[in-house]
């Protein structure tokens, strides 16, 4: 599934993967267990940038498992490679998956992403799930934002950048219209159509003072986005910043940052 904008950066995935191993649902990483067979897994992460998936994931899988990687970006795919635990083996798959379908997923047992769902649009979502769905594979898809964003202390400028940092999630890349935060609905409501047992969970990051340098970039990029897409912003976000990275330095700014996985067993009804 191919990233729309700038390739993701190494640095900022290293930053949250302790943030995104925290917030996973547990319960449905065990749900997705129940369901594989015995014997040797083999397990795709889409969009698996430097392998954290695999590396919250493969320790809570049974026995010997081989993870085909895929990303648009070799740098990071090389780093997932290696990155992995010692008892899973793995081979990297460049390119886009926009077109991957049950031929591709043949002999495959569980498909995996993370923070991937929001990036991709409907028709993108409904291809996966057909993929899926038509390989009989179950899919456990995770971290997809949820629109949803909860900053404590408030402040009276919270609502109008989280309403345009929404937006902007949903807007139109190279004539590509982004699901952003309407992707754990869709992506449940596909898998649904097509036969699937759906189960979802929430997933929040829950930041707070131990996880400043988390805080201060996701809050930069938050206010980006939102001002690329709402300018008028622009003249209030010097300010803002500086207030919200003031709290942050001082230990007293929480942040909930809504995410939501889901776990598609195909071919158990709805």
């Amino acid at each position: 599934m191919s990233r729309p904008d700038a390739p993701v950066g190494a640095d900022w995935l290293a930053l949250r993967e302790p943030a995104d191993a925290a917030a996973r649902a547990v319960e449905l990483a065990d749900q997705a267990r129940a369901h594989l067979p015995a014997g040797r897994l083999v397990v795709r992460d889409l969009g698996c940038g430097t392998g954290s998936m695999g590396r919250w994931l493969a320790g809570r899988l049974p026995g010997p498992q081989h993870w085909v990687l895929h990303d648009r970006d070799p740098a990071l795919l090389d780093r997932a490679v290696t990155g992995l635990p010692a008892h899973v083996t793995a081979e990297p798959c460049p390119g886009d998956l926009t077109e991957l379908d049950a031929a591709r997923l043949a002999g495959t047992d569980l498909v995996t992403a993370s923070a991937l769902l929001d990036l991709l649009t409907v028709d993108e979502v409904e291809r996966l799930a057909a993929a899926c769905t038509a390989a009989a594979c179950p899919a456990l898809l995770t971290l997809s934002v949820t629109g949803s964003v909860l900053l404590t202390p408030a402040d009276p400028l919270d609502a109008a950048f989280a309403a345009a940092f929404d937006a902007h999630q949903r807007r139109t890349v190279g004539g590509r219209r982004l699901l952003g935060p309407d992707a754990p609905p869709a992506a449940a409501a596909a898998f649904r159509r097509l036969g699937a047992r759906v189960v979802r969970a929430p997933s929040p990051w829950r930041l707070g003072a131990g996880d400043g340098a988390l805080v201060e970039e996701w809050l930069r990029g938050w206010v980006e986005a939102a001002c690329a897409h709402s300018p008028s912003l622009a003249t209030e976000t010097d300010a803002y910043l500086r207030r919200r990275l003031d709290a942050a330095a001082r230990g007293e700014l929480r942040v909930v940052v809504g995410h939501a996985d889901l776990l598609a067993l195909p071919g158990r009804g709805a």
